[in-house]
């Protein structure tokens, strides 16, 4: 990831999967985008403002600018993140710098 991409797409959110397919949407109000992965490979839609696709096990990361608008997860039944514990869990890190292969 370049220093440019960095300046310009500042915060971090990290998806984990916790072995159970799993669903999500995240919406920003700047731009976003896929952080070390093939979005065809890992079956992840991004457009200029948001991000949706399934995650099973591993982390899945998006730098973007602006403020997060909208965070959904959902497990396999379609059971959102409040009310079921197969849900991924969402870190948002705003002003968190890049490291080497992040």
């Amino acid at each position: 990831m370049s220093a440019e991409t960095t300046d310009t797409l500042p915060h971090l959110v990290t998806i984990v999967g916790r072995g159970v397919p799993s669903n999500y949407e995240i919406t920003v109000d700047g731009e976003i985008e896929l952080v070390d992965a093939d979005p065809l490979e890992e079956a992840t839609v991004v457009t200029d403002h948001a991000a949706e696709g399934a995650v099973d096990t591993g982390v899945m990361r998006f730098r973007f600018s602006g403020q997060m608008a909208n965070v959904h997860v959902v497990d396999w039944n379609g059971v959102p993140a409040s009310e079921s514990p197969s849900t991924p869990e969402v870190h948002i890190d705003y002003g968190l710098p890049a490291r080497n292969g992040n």
